[in-house]
């Protein structure tokens, strides 16, 4: 059913485990996912990787607003999930960027059989300790699906208690103030905007919901969805690239500080082998844009774009644009894909400034898919999202490390930060405060 026919306020008021499970389709998740899958399946099947859960939340006590029973009771759900007959006849035959048959035969027929890996999870000091150990070829596909079960679990809590009409005025709200961001957004005539709301959305329904609203109110402004589910459900184009774990796994693997230094490159020669065109996305700052684009061989600025995930929009593009220039490569005929922490602001303020000057394209994520500031009949603190993250926390038993432009993403055992630190430099990287 749609979401624009689903009274979502009935169906939270009655929730029950069988009707609303919070993870419904191993689809129900993003699209980089399957892509990076696909290259992890081919070339480090063999690597193990763990992921683990970080609240950078931290005034927030994670486990006291979330029950660790439904917790566990929602993850061994996702565990009983495997593809479906449809949705693997979907991924063989639909096109993704242009290219038919982007998925080989043989790593579908893998992917048939798939099972979430067992985890690992306790609570300390009011904080869920959350970890999937195994091969990356497994561990990585935990992240999407944990992340929109802890959030969506704590919206549940959040609202319960709730009476059925004050559930119809926070949803009624709820869809006013996103579709004043619609009309505000319709008003810039070249934008091409997706949603990359799955990791920190309220709930599965609401995302549906927004991804339906921005179908109806941009029309071909929407460019689509990083859900697979949500594209396959909606007729909408399944989007994204790739993401830091890839870089951090094969950091992690690095024998020194040469290789170290040259792994975010060894993931986009492996990258080009499996993927072309638009698919071409750099993601420049698992361990500082600066360091990158000073470190990048020259082949990198033929690349489709990039996608500036940890600077500020305008001061982050900017800088990729100078790049450019500087490798003697037109910025017009390149893209930039933003992604960080955006909303309607933000978003206008960077359509207008690089207007003209070049390609760009918005992900909006938690913004769109989890924005309940000032909705609820009564304040409501809980509906307020937070800044959990899933990464990878170590590859072959070697600890992991993300540094980021912005030093309060970083994460890692603080002598190996140390240690990149020591080999990227700080650069280009500032300290802000991180609210999603």
């Amino acid at each position: 059913m749609s979401a624009s026919r689903t009274d979502i306020a009935r169906r939270v008021f009655n929730h029950t485990f069988k009707l609303d499970p919070i993870v419904r389709s191993l689809l129900d998740t993003d699209f980089y996912k399957l892509l990076m899958l696909q290259m992890i399946w081919g070339l480090y099947r063999d690597v193990d990787a763990t992921f683990s859960l970080t609240n950078r939340t931290k005034s927030v006590r994670l486990a006291d607003e979330v029950n660790e029973g439904a917790l566990r009771e929602q993850l061994d759900h996702a565990r009983t999930l495997r593809f479906t007959k449809k949705e693997m006849i979907w991924l063989a035959g639909n096109s993704f960027y242009g290219t038919r048959q982007i998925f080989s035969p043989q790593f579908l027929a893998w992917l048939e059989t798939f099972q979430l890996p067992e985890y690992e999870l306790s609570v300390r000091d009011g904080q869920f300790e959350l970890h999937f150990h195994g091969k990356w070829v497994e561990t990585s596909m935990w992240e999407i699906p944990a992340l929109a079960i802890l959030n969506e679990l704590r919206s549940r809590e959040a609202m319960r208690g709730m009476g059925r009409f004050e559930l119809d005025v926070l949803y009624a709200r709820a869809k006013a103030k996103t579709w004043d961001k619609v009309e505000r957004l319709k008003k810039l005539p070249d934008l091409k905007i997706s949603d990359f709301g799955t990791r920190r959305r309220h709930s599965f329904l609401w995302q549906r919901w927004c991804v339906e609203a921005l179908k109806e109110g941009l029309g071909e402004a929407l460019t689509g969805t990083s859900n697979v589910l949500l594209a396959m459900d909606t007729d909408l184009e399944a989007l994204g690239t790739n993401a830091h774990e890839l870089p951090m796994v094969l950091a992690a693997l690095a024998a020194d500080d040469a290789a170290l230094r040259r792994a975010p490159f060894k993931v986009l020669e492996d990258w080009q082998t499996y993927y072309q065109g638009n698919l071409l996305i750099v993601l420049p700052d698992a361990f500082g844009t600066e360091a990158f684009l000073r470190d990048a061989p020259d082949w990198v600025a033929d690349w489709t774009g990039f996608r500036p995930d940890s600077a500020p929009a305008i001061e982050g593009g900017e800088r990729i644009i100078r790049w450019w220039l500087e490798r003697g490569r037109d910025p017009q005929d390149k893209l930039l894909i933003f992604s960080d922490a955006l909303d309607t602001e933000t978003i206008e303020a960077a359509y207008h400034h690089f207007e003209g000057r070049i390609r760009m394209t918005f992900g909006w994520g938690t913004n769109l898919t989890n924005d309940f500031a000032n909705v609820a009949p009564n304040f409501t603190p809980q509906l307020k999202p937070i800044s959990t993250v899933i990464k990878v926390s170590s590859a072959n038993g070697r600890q992991a490390v993300k540094l980021s432009d912005n030093p309060a993403k970083a994460l890692g055992d603080p002598g190996e930060i140390a240690r990149y630190v020591r080999v990227f430099g700080t650069e280009g990287m500032a300290e802000m405060p991180v609210a999603v």
